[in-house]
C-alpha cells in the first residue's frame, strides 16, 4: 500500500487530503442521494469510499476474473435445471415464504410454456482473501448475487478518485497501478445484446426501480451507457406495471403502448420489496416475452441454498459435464457450506457450530445485505431453530478469516477515521443466451466494498462497507 495510508493519523496535512479526495469524489459524480431525501436529487452526498486503495494480491485478483466465466456459465445451467432447483429448493420452500413465492411463479411460468426466448446473466460473484495460519491467501466465495448486483456505475468512477490522492502525494507511479474499471459499460453491453436480440427496434428496456432509491446514479451510469447506443429505458415500480403493464396475445410486455425488450430488475430481491400487487406484477413479467434480468430461474439459482447445494460431491460434474477445468477452477474458490435440512447432517452441522461458533456464519436466502448472524446470535438462533424445520430455510457456512490492514474510511456526516480493514471483492459478469446458444459470456469489471474489521456484516447500501479499489501487490 502506498506510504501515508498505514500512518494515516487524522493530522492537518491528512485531513486537507480526505478533503481532496471528497471534493474528487463529487466531481467524478460518486454519489448517493442524502438519507434525508432519497427520492430527490436535490441534494446529494458522495458515496462513502477509502482515502487509499487497499492490497489485494494480484493473483488472487486474476483468479476471481478467470473463474468469472464459469460461473456464469454454471448460473446458466442451474437455471434451466428444473429438476435440480425443485429437489434444492424442496425444504427451504416448506418454511421460507419468500423463496416460496419465487417458486410458485417459477412453477407456474414452466407450466403455461417460457415465452422468452433471450435469457440475460448480470451476476456479481463476491469473495474474501482466507488467510492461512502460513500466511498464505486464498479467494474463497461468499456469495453470487444474481438479482440487482449494484455499484458497477460507481465502481466505474472510483479509480480516477484514488490516482488523484496518490498524484496529490507525487506518488504517480503508484497511481498508475490503479487498475482501470467500468462495469457499467459492460453491464450496458450485456443489456444492448439482449435488447438486440429480442429484435423490436422501437422496444425500450423497463428498468423495475424502488420510488425511495438512494442509489440512483449507479443506475444512472447504466441507463446513459444503453441511450448512448440509441436504446431507451424507462423507469417503472411494481406499482407502475401492475397500473399500466399489459400482455398481448402473443404475450409480448407493453408499459402504456411502449414495447419493453428487456426488463431490468434494480427492485425485488427482498421481501419487504413485495406486497399482494407487486407479486402480481412480478408474474406478469415472468410471463411475458421479455428478457429479464434476471428471470425468476435465475434468481433462484442466485439462492444461499442452491450455492450450498453447489459444493456437494459430484454436483458441478452434473451439471457441467466435460469441463473438468471449469469445474476445478469453481471448486477451488468454495468455502465450507453446510445443510441444515432435518436429519443427522443438518443435526452434525449444528453441532460443530454451537461447539465453535466463531468458525461459522448462518445465512438466510436473502440478499441485500445486514441478514446473516455471527456469534452469540448465531448461537441464539441455532438454539431455537435446531429442533424446527425452520432451520432448512438456512444455511451454514465456515467464517472467512481475512488480514485485517489500516486504512481511512471517508462517510459523509463522520469524522474521518484509521481502522483495521478487511475488504470483499466482486467480480461482475454478463452472459446472454438466445435459445441454448450461448452468445455472450464475459467478466466486465470489479467491485471492491472495504470495512472495518468490528462491522460483521453488511455492505455499502446497509451503511457499513465503503467503496474502495485493489492496489495490487
Amino acid at each position: 500500500v502506498p506510504a501515508g495510508a498505514a500512518s494515516c493519523r487524522m493530522r492537518s496535512s491528512s485531513k486537507r487530503l480526505a478533503k481532496q479526495a471528497i471534493d474528487r469524489a463529487l466531481a467524478e459524480g460518486v454519489l448517493l442521494r442524502s438519507a434525508q431525501h432519497p427520492s430527490s436529487s436535490d441534494v446529494v452526498t458522495y458515496a462513502p469510499f477509502t482515502l487509499f486503495p487497499s492490497p489485494v494480491p494480484s493473483a488472487l485478483l486474476e483468479q476471481a476474473y478467470a473463474v468469472q466465466m464459469d460461473f456464469n456459465i454454471l448460473v446458466d445451467a442451474v437455471s434451466q435445471n428444473p429438476a435440480f432447483l425443485e429437489q434444492t429448493l424442496s425444504s427451504t420452500i416448506k418454511k421460507d415464504d419468500y423463496t416460496a413465492r419465487l417458486f410458485d411463479i417459477y412453477k407456474q411460468v414452466l407450466k403455461e410454456g417460457i415465452a422468452q426466448t433471450v435469457f440475460l446473466g448480470l451476476n456479481r460473484s463476491d469473495y474474501m482473501f482466507q488467510c492461512g495460519a502460513d500466511g498464505s491467501k486464498a479467494l474463497k466465495q461468499i456469495e453470487i448475487n444474481t438479482i440487482s448486483a449494484s455499484f458497477g456505475g460507481l465502481a466505474s468512477r472510483t479509480p480516477a478518485v484514488h490516482r488523484h490522492v496518490l498524484n496529490v502525494l507525487n506518488k504517480t507511479k503508484e497511481a498508475s497501478k490503479i487498475l482501470s474499471n467500468n462495469p457499467s459499460k459492460g453491464l450496458a453491453l450485456g443489456i444492448a445484446k439482449a435488447w438486440e436480440l429480442y429484435g423490436s427496434a422501437n422496444a425500450v428496456v423497463l428498468l423495475i426501480a424502488q420510488e425511495k432509491e438512494r442509489n440512483i446514479f449507479d443506475q444512472r451510469a447504466v441507463e446513459n451507457e444503453l441511450l448512448d447506443r440509441k436504446i431507451h429505458v424507462i423507469r417503472g415500480r411494481f406499482e407502475d406495471v401492475s397500473e399500466r403493464g399489459s400482455l398481448d396475445q402473443n404475450r409480448r410486455l407493453f408499459m402504456d403502448d411502449q414495447e419493453v425488450a428487456v426488463v431490468y430488475f434494480r427492485d425485488g430481491y427482498m421481501p419487504s420489496q413485495y406486497n399482494s400487487q407487486n407479486w402480481e406484477a412480478r408474474l406478469m413479467l415472468e410471463r411475458s416475452r421479455a428478457a429479464k434480468c434476471p428471470d425468476i430461474a435465475i434468481q433462484l439459482a442466485g439462492t444461499k441454498k442452491v450455492q450450498q447445494e453447489l459444493s456437494r460431491v459430484g454436483l458441478l460434474e452434473a451439471l457441467l459435464p466435460g469441463q473438468p477445468e471449469a469445474v476445478a477452477r469453481l471448486r477451488a474458490t468454495f468455502a465450507g457450506l453446510y445443510s441444515l435440512d432435518m436429519g443427522e447432517e443438518g443435526d452434525q452441522a449444528i453441532a460443530e457450530a454451537l461447539a465453535a461458533p466463531s468458525h461459522f456464519v448462518l445465512k438466510p436466502q436473502r440478499e441485500g445485505g445486514g441478514n446473516n448472524l455471527y456469534g452469540e446470535e448465531m448461537v441464539q438462533a441455532l438454539e431455537q431453530l435446531k429442533d424446527s424445520e425452520e432451520r432448512a430455510s438456512y444455511i451454514l457456512m465456515e467464517k472467512i478469516e481475512p488480514e485485517p490492514f489500516r486504512n481511512c474510511l471517508l462517510r459523509p456526516g463522520s469524522p474521518a477515521q484509521v481502522v483495521q480493514c478487511i475488504s470483499e471483492l466482486g467480480i461482475f459478469g454478463v452472459y446472454v443466451r438466445q435459445g441454448t446458444t450461448l452468445v455472450m459470456n464475459k467478466h466486465v469489471g470489479h467491485l471492491l466494498r472495504t470495512k472495518a474489521v468490528e462491522h460483521a456484516d453488511g455492505g455499502v447500501a446497509a451503511g457499513v462497507a465503503v467503496l474502495d479499489n485493489p492496489y495490487p501487490v
